[in-house]
């Protein structure tokens, strides 16, 4: 068995003395796992971390089998951002949810969401938009997606402006006054709102997308949030 493909790198992890195990996102994959040998090497050290982007191929005498992998190197995106905390933090964020997707099972849409995201990231007021809506995608993908079309209440498609927390629908300002103080306030940039969202939106967004996230996938896992996601909404709120 073989194949090949470019894939963004979610985890490494030590194989022995000298090789390496590592988790990779590809478009036609998905996630896949593959023996490096010589990964721990000083020349593929620097090439074999979570968020760089690499060329490999996959040998294995059956389909079901671990694997090798060789990997060269495609973008390295990790060295030009490891002074930045925010953007070191999203890279982190990404790989680290990603590596919650089923095993060996393509989720292309949210690949692609995947490398526009780091197309992104030396920008900040675009990147953490971007994050957003790639983790609704995630959510998505995994069968846990949010209604965000219209009201749950009225069938509105205008004035959108709260989510159920339970449902994870969208409500209008007019329906959902009454029950505000129990809503998921839900940012313009999500329902269609013209205009660059502010830092205090994309703040709402991620917690939104991690109030789902929370209850359908980090806490039936038994996994904690992210410390990566929790130092970007702190960077959003405070500058």
């Amino acid at each position: 068995m073989e194949w090949q493909g470019d894939g963004l790198i979610l985890s490494v992890r030590r194989h022995g003395e000298t090789s390496a195990i590592i988790d990779v996102l590809t478009r036609e994959r998905g996630r896949h796992s593959g023996l490096v040998r010589g990964g721990r090497s000083r020349t593929q050290r620097p090439v074999l971390q979570a968020g760089n982007l690499v060329h490999v191929i996959w040998r294995a005498r059956l389909e079901d089998h671990l694997g090798l992998f060789t990997a060269d190197p495609h973008r390295m995106i990790v060295a030009g951002i490891i002074d930045s905390m925010p953007r070191l933090a999203a890279i982190t964020t990404l790989t680290t949810l990603a590596s919650l997707l089923p095993e060996r099972e393509p989720h292309p849409r949210l690949y692609d969401a995947s490398l526009l995201l780091l197309d992104h990231l030396e920008d900040d007021d675009i990147w953490p938009a971007l994050l957003v809506r790639w983790e609704l995608g995630l959510l998505d993908e995994l069968g846990f997606g949010l209604n965000l079309e219209k009201c749950a209440m009225s069938g509105a498609r205008e004035g959108l402006a709260f989510v159920s927390p339970r449902s994870g629908r969208a409500v209008t300002a007019t329906q959902g006054e009454p029950w505000r103080d129990k809503l998921l306030r839900l940012p313009g940039f999500l329902s269609g709102s013209a205009g660059a969202p502010s830092r205090e939106d994309v703040a709402d967004g991620l917690d939104l997308a991690g109030h789902f996230l929370a209850r359908h996938v980090f806490e039936p896992r038994g996994v904690a949030v992210p410390e990566a996601r929790s130092r970007i909404v702190r960077w959003l709120r405070t500058g």
